[in-house]
């Protein structure tokens, strides 16, 4: 399997489910991910400006290939209803053959 083509997680927050679900369902709409999962009912705790929050929160982690990295982050950056979304890239060290080959079988239409 070539560099491009190795399965990677991407782990991103989101104010509201909503917003998750519209962000992941563009993400597979172009193809740039196989599969999105999105977690509600997340507290988040973090300062922000100088202050404490503690928000509810959506996870959302983008099921995709190495290749589609960046594209994916700049359209998340694009859609993202916050200034600095977090955007985190989880390389993976192993998985099943067939479900590898189905990620990137599904996103043949994204960029390299």
């Amino acid at each position: 399997m070539d560099d491009a083509d190795l399965p990677v997680l991407i782990y991103s927050t989101f104010p509201n489910l909503d917003e998750a679900k519209r962000v992941g369902d563009a993400l597979v709409g172009a193809r740039l991910a196989a599969c999105v999962n999105v977690f509600p009912g997340m507290i988040s705790i973090y300062e922000w400006k100088g202050a404490r929050q503690a928000d509810e929160e959506v996870a959302m982690i983008v099921k995709t290939r190495a290749g589609l990295t960046e594209e994916i982050m700049a359209e998340v950056k694009r859609l993202h209803p916050y200034d600095v979304p977090a955007l985190l890239v989880l390389p993976t060290i192993g998985g099943s053959e067939d479900y590898c080959a189905w990620i990137v079988g599904e996103t043949q239409g994204g960029r390299t």
